[in-house]
């Protein structure tokens, strides 16, 4: 008798899906032998409140991503040196790239532990020979400062795409990947809730350079003229969403309320101070709110509808463990 050989577990969604999923246990096996460089100490170190992350996930997740992104980078490298080749390779007039930076975007919603992912890759991708300097930028640099959002009308809209000066952020990414030699961006502090005023982040040229934020996967508004733009994600050479059920993500969100009031909020400079001052009950209840009218619908209405633009997909479960990923085919 004649059998059919074995089927992989790894599976395609659909025969149109652009993304082949794999399991954890699939995903962990491409690793190729790629040591682990971290300890457990640093680990804790780049850990966001809340975060649950040990060297078991840095092994079996972010150690196989590091090594894809290092290939992605020497591809992108080679085809960037055959662009030139063609063009003329002596700058002639043509637009050669030379030394040009990989851009790599990281999304999700709130709480759902995408700086820890971004400050992870900062830290792997660092440890490669081939790029040494990796830069990492949040967007929340580019929200409107507060005056401005209160006269605007968006304090209750904050995190949402029109809370941000989407040209500035994607003039300050446009100007690294062109190559200039210094490029600065704002600071916010989340512990004023704020820009602060007259601080600026300097980034000299990366090798790669990374951006954080809950909104970087949104397509371009269109001008007035109905003309599409070119938008920040048009820049990016990958892209990673962080993705989880919502009603975790809530968990999530309440729990690094609590931690953060009993730690950050005692801080007398803390915007949120006053939530410190009253019963934890009451304390949760605001957070609540923030979630059901803010964070929540920010996500269902803008952050997740972005999640089919990303390069992988990293979906968690419950415990904020990854347990599937999902990878854009080339």
């Amino acid at each position: 008798m004649i059998t059919s050989p074995p089927r992989s577990r790894r599976t395609e969604r659909t025969e149109t899906s652009p993304y082949v999923d794999l399991t954890r246990e699939e995903w962990s096996a491409l690793r190729d032998r790629t040591p682990l460089p971290l300890t457990a100490a640093e680990v804790e170190q780049l850990r966001g409140l809340g975060d649950v992350i040990d060297l078991d996930e840095v092994r079996d997740i972010y150690l196989p991503l590091s090594r894809l992104l290092n290939l992605y980078v020497g591809a992108t490298a080679n085809l960037r040196g055959a662009l030139n080749t063609f063009l003329g390779e002596a700058g002639n007039g043509h637009g050669t790239q030379r030394g040009t930076p990989f851009v790599i975007g990281v999304a999700g919603s709130v709480a759902v532990g995408k700086s820890t992912v971004a400050r992870l890759l900062q830290a792997l991708l660092a440890l490669w020979p081939e790029h040494p300097r990796v830069e990492l930028v949040t967007t929340d640099g580019f929200l409107y400062p507060m005056k401005e959002l209160q006269e605007r009308g968006l304090m209750s809209r904050k995190g949402f795409p029109e809370s941000y000066d989407r040209r500035a952020l994607t003039r300050f990414v446009a100007d690294i990947k062109a190559g200039k030699d210094e490029v600065t961006a704002p600071v916010y502090s989340h512990l004023i809730y704020d820009i602060v005023p007259g601080e600026r982040l300097t980034v000299r040229r990366p090798d790669i350079l990374i951006v954080e934020g809950l909104n970087v996967l949104q397509p371009a508004l269109p001008g007035k003229d109905g003309r599409t733009r070119v938008g920040l994600a048009d820049y990016f050479d990958f892209s990673v969403y962080v993705d989880a059920r919502p009603e975790d993500i809530e968990r999530w969100y309440l729990n690094r309320f609590r931690k953060l009031r009993a730690t950050a909020f005692q801080d007398p400079s803390s915007y949120f101070r006053k939530y410190t001052q009253v019963s934890e009950e009451e304390a949760l209840e605001y957070a609540r709110s923030m979630w059901r009218t803010i964070n929540g619908v920010n996500l269902l209405e803008n952050v997740a509808p972005t999640r089919g633009r990303a390069t992988l997909v990293v979906r968690k479960g419950p415990d904020h463990k990854v347990q599937r990923l999902s990878l854009r085919k080339l």
